[in-house]
């Protein structure tokens, strides 16, 4: 019998000629990244177990990417980020970010990708959930505890239980108004929050090889949404392009691809042309609804950013909606990355640069990039919610208190959705506008 994409770089990172769901292998780790949330803790972790001089396994192999609380005057959680910088510092690591010099980034599952860290048939582990979006890259990642990271940190492997595989095949072409997000809400609607726990879900066929790679993250990136252990697509042209591009390390790598013979816990095949523009209300990611369906639910908010919906591509989907269009509610955007940033000046929509369009449109003028209310955060976060609000957002979670204020909604929305709904003020199927 055959193995599956992620089985096979399983096996090969621990050394196994073949591995089975169930198994128990060491791995070894190809990149371990760590923020300011947890980074501390992981610090704290290697050095009571590994001695107050321990040194990280292999100092260009850990990525520090402080993005959660940085933009704030709360002390402790610029506290985080001195004990982040004084650890690379110690050690020597060429990859912090520093949000305090030229050197910051953004956002880390963004920051990555853009900094070539990830590469095809790898393995990378994180002290963040989200990190299964770098199996858009066809690798192997997921999010781990500071516990694991600190053990990592220190030896650079991990015992990892191999999970089943359940594939998710959608092969036609999506119609116009349905980006990644709707394809992620739709299948964690079908499969529940619960429905992937601890398994590997590889997302294939035509359509998904017609999507680019910012796209392609924004699926695996909600992996975790349907209990994953990580998300994961299979490499070809487009992600080549993309990896050479970034990878000026210039590190090699070889591509893995599932086996014809292999065994699946499940598959489930669509019709691409068949999803259509949609959300999951609150306050759980399964909640799914089509947006036509939707039209009577007010919205007080709108916000465009984090991971999952603050790349280049989320932007420039958001702007082809607002082109010559005002908002009728608040309207916020954090794009993920400096990167992106940067790409509010020089992207254009019908000629006109995204910045023009969305302060033309009566945006809130962009933050600084981060996660910003993602995760709530200190009171003076970006964006964060403060009372009854109901928000529709690009961002991949929505429980209560998740962007601030416990009595607030989150509806989560794919770009298009969340830009048409800032112009009516309800809940918007984008195809009105396209």
């Amino acid at each position: 019998m055959g193995m599956t994409l992620t089985e096979k770089i399983l096996a090969r990172a621990s050394g196994m000629q073949c591995v089975h769901p169930g198994d128990n292998v060491w791995v070894q780790a190809d990149i371990l990244m760590t923020h300011d949330v947890c980074g501390p803790g992981t610090i704290g972790i290697l050095k009571r177990e590994f001695g107050k001089n321990a040194k990280v396994f292999d100092r260009n192999k850990i990525v520090f990417t402080p993005d959660h609380y940085i933009f704030t005057k709360d002390e402790m959680c610029l506290r985080n980020i001195d004990t982040c910088r004084a650890f690379a510092k110690e050690q020597e690591l060429p990859y912090f970010y520093d949000p305090g010099t030229s050197s910051y980034s953004g956002v880390c599952h963004v920051t990555l990708p853009e900094k070539g860290h990830c590469r095809p048939g790898e393995v990378v582990f994180g002290t963040d959930s989200h990190t299964c979006t770098y199996g858009a890259f066809g690798e192997f990642s997921t999010g781990i505890g500071n516990t694991d990271a600190a053990f990592v940190m220190g030896t650079g492997k991990l015992l990892v239980k191999v999970p089943a595989s359940m594939k998710f095949v959608f092969d036609g072409k999506f119609p116009k108004g349905v980006m990644g997000k709707d394809v992620i809400l739709r299948v964690i609607g079908d499969i529940g929050v619960e429905g992937g726990t601890y398994r590997a879900m590889e997302f294939a066929g035509s359509a998904i090889a017609g999507l680019s790679m910012e796209e392609r993250m924004t699926i695996c990136n909600m992996a975790i949404e349907g209990g994953a252990k990580n998300g994961i697509i299979a490499p070809d042209a487009v992600t080549l392009e993309y990896v050479n591009r970034r990878n000026v390390s210039g590190k090699k790598y070889e591509c893995v691809y599932s086996d014809p013979d292999a065994n699946y816990f499940s598959t489930r095949t669509y019709r691409a042309e068949e999803l259509v523009p949609c959300v999951a209300l609150a306050h759980s990611p399964d909640n799914y609804a089509a947006t036509k369906d939707c039209s009577d639910r007010k919205v007080d908010r709108a916000y465009v950013g984090s991971c999952t919906g603050g790349k280049i591509s989320d932007f420039a989907a958001a702007a082809e909606i607002l082109n010559g269009r005002k908002v009728a509610v608040p309207t916020y955007l954090v794009p993920a990355t400096v990167e992106v940033a940067a790409a509010f000046d020089t992207v254009k929509i019908a000629g006109k640069t995204l910045a023009h369009i969305f302060a033309e449109a009566g945006c809130l003028p962009p933050a600084p990039p981060s996660c910003a209310a993602c995760l709530g955060g200190p009171q003076d976060t970006f964006g964060r919610t403060n009372g009854n609000e109901v928000c529709i957002s690009t961002t991949n979670r929505n429980f209560i208190g998740r962007m601030g204020s416990k009595s607030a909604q989150v509806i989560l929305a794919s770009p298009y959705t969340v830009a048409a709904s800032a112009v009516t003020g309800r809940i918007t199927d984008p195809r009105e506008f396209l």
